[in-house]
């Protein structure tokens, strides 16, 4: 039975470059700590992983070797003549990892098989000795014809199966530490991940604490600039109200200046009216008699437009006066 081993290779790891960099200009931002010793753990968990694969490639051809020894031994015991002493020896287990020993043995007691043959015929229990003896005579006359081709001696195959073991022992005690190794880094691997994914929570909750803190104060900010821009709005309108007052203020002091000239003006006529009107001594004669009766007339008439003026000029005081406490 032959078996074919097939090496499958690991294939090419694309190690793409993690390095984060700015989209705009394309510099390269420098790693953190944190960071670069994960990268590093991850090379070293895919340098390891292809140890591992390479070792069990390994366990499996040791595995197809072992099979291809028990294929020729099984042969070789094929093709040794049938004894009776075969049938005493006792069967063979049928545990795969003691088939190297149990078929070096036989391999052994095979080749010593045609010296205890010669001792059979002494042996009484067996019925069958004519026969016996007769293929024993054909044995010792032609013992050339008896011996199996030249194959590998039972040492030497002891030894490769010792060497074999030997190795998939070192095989197998590689694969343990290695995914032992493998365990322990990937264990640290999720602890530092774990961490990192706390740390960044703790930062964005802070961040997030911040935001909210700088959305309260600006829109703190922005009532009061309102409040402001409301209390600028009044002061404005005050001062275009005290602007204006200020114009009435004016115009009613002209206007009061202008009252107090006419009534000045009022006074000084009444003043001469009344200089005017004073009665004087009549005259004996003609002519003063009529230019008495005539200048005493006159002052009446012009008492009478001065009563007409003063309630004119109080008409217009109280209009002005009017307008200003409508204007006020």
């Amino acid at each position: 039975m032959s078996t074919t081993m097939v090496m499958t290779m690991a294939a090419p790891t694309l190690s793409a470059d993690s390095t984060p960099c700015c989209p705009g200009c394309g510099y390269s931002l420098p790693l953190d700590h944190s960071q670069v010793q994960l990268l590093e753990a991850q090379a070293r968990i895919e340098d390891l992983e292809n140890q591992v694969r390479l070792l069990n490639e390994k366990a499996t051809a040791a595995v197809d070797r072992w099979a291809d020894y028990e294929d020729e031994l099984a042969n070789l015991r094929a093709q040794l003549p049938s004894s009776p002493t075969q049938k005493q020896l006792p069967a063979t287990p049928t545990n795969p990892r003691m088939s190297f020993l149990q078929s070096g043995t036989s391999r052994l007691s095979s080749f010593l098989s045609p010296r205890k043959s010669h001792e059979l015929p002494h042996i009484d229990t067996n019925p069958s000795r004519p026969s016996n003896q007769r293929s024993i005579s054909s044995q010792s006359h032609r013992p050339q014809q008896l011996q199996p081709p030249p194959s590998p001696s039972a040492e030497d195959l002891l030894e490769a199966l010792n060497r074999e073991q030997c190795l998939r022992k070192e095989a197998e005690g590689k694969v343990a530490a290695t995914s032992q190794e493998v365990e322990e880094l990937s264990a640290a691997l999720f602890e530092q991940a774990n961490e990192m994914v706390a740390e960044e929570r703790r930062a964005r909750a802070k961040l997030e604490q911040r935001v909210d803190e700088l959305e309260r104060r600006d829109q703190e900010k922005r009532r009061r600039l309102d409040k402001l821009e409301g209390a600028m709005t009044r002061i404005e309108r005050v001062r275009l109200l005290l602007a204006e007052a200020e114009e009435d203020v004016e115009s009613s002091k002209k206007t009061v200046k202008e009252i107090e000239e006419l009534e000045r003006q009022q006074e000084e006529e009444e003043r001469k009216e009344k200089e005017q009107s004073k009665p004087k001594q009549p005259q004996y004669d003609n002519r003063d008699s009529v230019y008495s009766v005539s200048v005493d007339e006159h002052p009446e008439r012009r008492s009478l437009e001065g009563h007409s003026n003063q309630e004119q000029l109080n008409d217009n005081i109280r209009g002005e006066r009017a307008t200003m406490t409508s204007r006020a």
